[in-house]
């Protein structure tokens, strides 16, 4: 069986959550990412900062991106997978929650990202054609 672990892409780096969003911006530019997940005081996924949401959430409403935080952008019950987990679970808590960027934990820490490249990389063409209709219908229709 596939796992979470080797599929996913290693090197993630969290953002803690009081982090100001040009700092969050640097760093996936180094990192050549366009999400980091954001990190409490203890080291725990407190959720998901993507690009757009830098440029939605803080710059098209006016907010300057050295005064805003990736706390204050990261909302919602954030998900992620054991880096055991099967790609069915994968899939599964993708799918279901319509994300298409999974942190991977192990150990109680982040050890790496599942993303729409590495679904790509290592699902049949039947799972990736699933997984893309099922998230991205969904979406569409918001």
């Amino acid at each position: 069986m596939t796992t979470a672990g080797e599929i996913m892409h290693r090197g993630a780096q969290w953002i803690p959550s009081h982090e100001t969003l040009d700092r969050a911006a640097q760093l996936m530019r180094e990192l050549n990412v366009g999400a980091l997940p954001v990190s409490d005081e203890n080291e725990r996924l407190c959720g998901i900062l993507t690009d757009r949401d830098i440029v939605i959430g803080c710059v098209a409403m006016g907010h300057d991106p050295a005064r805003v935080t990736a706390g204050d952008l990261a909302k919602g019950t954030p998900r992620w997978i054991d880096s055991d987990a099967g790609v069915d679970e994968v899939l599964n808590e993708m799918e279901s929650h319509q994300i298409r960027r999974l942190p991977v934990i192990e150990n109680k820490r982040l050890v790496g990202m599942i993303s729409e490249s590495d679904l790509a990389q290592h699902l049949s063409e039947d799972q990736l054609a699933t997984w893309v209709e099922t998230v991205y219908a969904r979406s569409m229709t918001r």
